[in-house]
């Protein structure tokens, strides 16, 4: 990773706080991420799998972004641009495994789903606080920072999910609570795409 004094002029956002933010947002994403899968499992919840796989594609799509640290900026859009296309690949897999649960119905374990919910939503506010100073820049800083916001939102309807199942006794909650995790993993997708087009754009035109 290039020395601050040697990163190009449109790189000023990026700092060794910065840096530092995103070493422990891939950290805690991650950590969180596995542990959430084993849970989405264990609680046989569609809605922790997929919260778990947001965790794992978050870790990923921001470590990729500290590694693009101190590319040009063709380089870093098409970073993003990946990044973009990653997501959404991640969010049909959900979407498409969501509707096929709908024909094997299995009710989750309700008091799992809350626990960890409750986990995955208290990681990402602690995101959020780390990311909220470095939240404008390129399409990459944007992508992190989008992903970190998005989650916090998934995190609380899986919480609302759980509550759902235990009232109800099925898994109609837990599987619509997927599907929206796995809209908002599109939404972010198109958001992510498009910022990155618009920075190729840009460097194309410098």
């Amino acid at each position: 990773m290039p020395d601050d004094d040697d990163l190009p002029k449109d790189l000023a956002h990026i700092t060794p706080a910065y840096k530092r933010a995103l070493w422990v947002v891939v950290l805690i994403n991650v950590g969180y991420g596995v542990a959430e899968m084993i849970g989405g499992f264990l609680a046989d919840s569609q809605a922790l799998k997929a919260d778990a796989l947001d965790f794992l594609g978050d870790g990923s799509i921001t470590f990729l972004g500290l590694l693009a640290i101190g590319w040009g900026l063709r380089l870093r859009a098409r970073s993003a641009l990946l990044q973009g296309i990653f997501l959404g690949a991640m969010g049909i897999a959900v979407l498409g495994y969501t509707i096929y649960r709908t024909q094997v119905l299995h009710v989750p374990e309700a008091g799992m789903m809350g626990v960890f919910g409750f986990g995955a939503l208290l990681i990402n506010v602690i995101a959020v606080i780390i990311l909220l100073p470095h939240r404008k820049g390129d399409a990459n800083v944007r992508a992190v920072w989008l992903f970190s916001r998005n989650d916090a939102l998934g995190n609380i309807l899986v919480i609302v999910g759980a509550g759902f199942v235990f009232l109800t006794g099925t898994s109609y909650p837990d599987l619509i609570v997927a599907g929206i995790i796995a809209s908002l993993f599109l939404q972010s997708s198109f958001s992510i795409i498009k910022d990155a087009r618009n920075d190729l754009k840009q460097s194309e035109s410098s």
